[in-house]
């Protein structure tokens, strides 16, 4: 994420305001993360440090942190020397992403001292260390080892900050000469010669003043003016400002500038501050990276329950087409009784005129020899009436796996569409419910029931939709009035929907929304003229021993709409 050292000059100018306040309380909600409380009159604000791998930052947040019962010995230690700190400035390395706050504490003999807490937020190597004022590291979130670390951070050594790569200030003089006099494309000199600049943000600034990214060498005298200007607002704060991309309403990326080249099937969006906007693109991001994480497991179990369906059905159904022969057994049998005295105990094969043929062509039935010509043909009648049973069989057996494998591709449906860890873990205990996984061990605590996804028609009606078979069942065979509308899609896995009618009868217009909203959240949410039928809830019903989300319905009409959320 392009949390580079401009925005992190930005994000120093914003953090600034928290300067000449006390710090109040200090929390550790996990290994890697910190929480102070600062507070002066008319402030009261949490400052969020993480070090975490892909999430380092340092921003205000409103969010109050979830703490483990013992605090770790980092935050012991933390509260130790910090507690009732004052902080008195900011400082941030040149440009590079590492942020160092300087407060003013009392130790225990009642002098007071400086102590340095130092944010690197530097990819992988993320840390926060606390330094004395002789330099010397107090303790450290990471510490590192000793034998192959290129600088050592541990308790006692004297703090060295990482090694600045050798670019130039925005606003240095030789900016000019350096970065106009490579030949590479603008965007690739930006990001080669400007410290502070992530490769998004060097492509952003190159595509304000050349869409196509030309040499920088080529660039006019005009462009070169337009992009040092550019610079030095960025460098000064002018320019900056909080914005977020998202793609399908999810955070794609953040950056200090209007994100213009890479905003195509995207939406952009400017934030309050730049701490609103971290605070909201990390949530978001970690709750997709926890859903990913659940979701994916899930999945797999899915498509192993998907593919062992398939290899079941597969075989019942060769199974049966070996019955198609059955009647040949029959025959065998009756001809071999018809021609007992003419067959010879011990053949290998009796050559007998077929009377069921018209022309009564000679045929050759293959003999058992241990076996003589009477228990030959009652073991061909055995066999025959085996495969008659086998068959009346199978074609439950063929019925039940075909259900099965229709319930879990509803099953699969339902996950690819659900957008929270609660769905997911809803749609586990369904699977739980339905005996195809087993329970996990219970936390101890009653899980809150999901709430139906609730939309509301241009003419008031409310329309609910269920968020997996087990809602869909609750929805339409217990929430649900007898005289409401319930929508499907024809033929095409989706969640159940009902038009909360109370008494009135709903325009063609909120049908039609309806319909559209049923046709999102379904397996064809991003077709176009999708089918879905609607019918009166006390036309559905529930065959007995059905899975869940399994219903049949009559009296249906059919509208063919293109999807639509809202």
């Amino acid at each position: 994420m392009p949390l580079d050292g401009i925005f992190c000059k930005a994000l120093c100018r914003e953090l600034e305001t928290a300067v000449s306040c006390r710090v109040d309380k200090i929390f550790q909600p996990s290994r890697d993360e910190l929480v102070i409380l600062l507070r002066s009159s008319g402030f009261h604000k949490r400052l969020l440090i993480s070090a975490r791998p892909g999430m380092a930052r340092i921003h205000f947040t409103d969010k109050a942190p979830e703490n483990p019962a013992v605090p770790p010995m980092f935050c012991m230690l933390m509260r130790k020397h910090l507690s009732g700190a004052k902080l008195l400035r900011m400082v941030q390395n040149g440009y590079d992403r590492v942020i160092s706050l300087i407060f003013s504490a009392t130790d225990e003999m009642g002098d007071r001292r400086e102590l340095t807490l130092t944010a690197e937020l530097i990819g992988n190597a993320a840390n926060i260390i606390l330094i004395n004022e002789d330099g010397r590291i107090i303790d450290s979130v990471r510490r590192s080892d000793i034998e192959s670390a290129g600088r050592i951070i541990a308790p006692g050594a004297i703090y060295e900050p990482p090694i600045i790569q050798g670019k130039l200030s925005p606003v240095d003089p030789k900016t000019r000469d350096t970065l106009f006099g490579s030949t590479s494309p603008l965007s690739q000199a930006l990001l080669e010669t400007v410290a502070g600049l992530s490769p998004l943000a060097a492509r952003e600034i190159s595509y304000s003043v050349s869409p196509d990214d030309m040499p920088a060498a080529d660039t006019t005298n005009e462009q070169q003016a337009a992009l040092l200007k550019i610079l030095k607002e960025i460098d000064s704060g002018e320019k900056c400002a909080p914005f977020m991309l998202r793609q399908n309403g999810a955070p794609k990326a953040f950056s200090f500038l209007p994100i213009c080249a890479e905003s195509e099937g995207s939406s952009l969006e400017r934030c309050e501050s730049f701490s609103i906007l971290l605070d909201s693109f990390y949530e978001q991001k970690a709750n997709a990276d926890r859903l990913k994480s659940s979701s994916d497991n899930l999945r797999k179990v899915l498509k192993t329950l998907i593919e062992r369906t398939a290899r079941k059905l597969n075989l019942r159904m060769e199974e049966l087409k070996k019955c198609e022969n059955r009647e040949t057994l029959r025959i065998y049998g009756e001809l071999i009784k018809a021609n007992l005295p003419l067959i010879e105990r011990g053949a290998k094969a009796a050559r007998v005129p077929n009377y069921y043929d018209p022309e009564l062509r000679e045929i050759t039935i293959p003999l058992n020899e241990a076996l003589s010509p009477a228990e030959n043909s009652a073991r061909y009648f055995k066999e025959y009436r085996k495969m008659c049973n086998a068959q009346a069989t199978l074609h439950g057996l063929i019925d039940q796996c075909k259900s099965e494998a229709k319930y879990l591709e509803s099953v699969d449906d339902a996950l690819a569409r659900a957008t929270t860890v609660s769905e997911v873990t809803a749609i586990r205990d369904e699977l739980v419910g339905e005996g195809y996984i087993r329970a996990e061990k219970a936390a101890g605590t009653k899980k809150k029931a999901l709430p139906f996804r609730e939309y509301q028609s241009p003419d008031g009606f409310r329309i609910l939709v269920g968020r997996n078979n087990t809602q869909n069942d609750l929805l339409t065979l217990k929430t649900a009035a007898k005289t409401d509308i319930w929508l499907h899609t024809k033929d095409i896995h989706g969640s159940h929907t009902v038009i909360i009618c109370e008494g009135k009868t709903p325009p063609d217009s909120t049908l039609l929304f309806a319909a559209q909203v049923a046709a999102f959240n379904s397996q064809a949410k991003n077709s176009q003229n999708v089918p879905v039928d609607y019918t009166l809830i006390k036309y559905v019903k529930k065959p007995s021993g059905a899975k869940a989300g399994m219903v049949i319905y009559t009296n249906q009409n059919t509208l063919f709409v293109t999807p639509k959320e809202n």
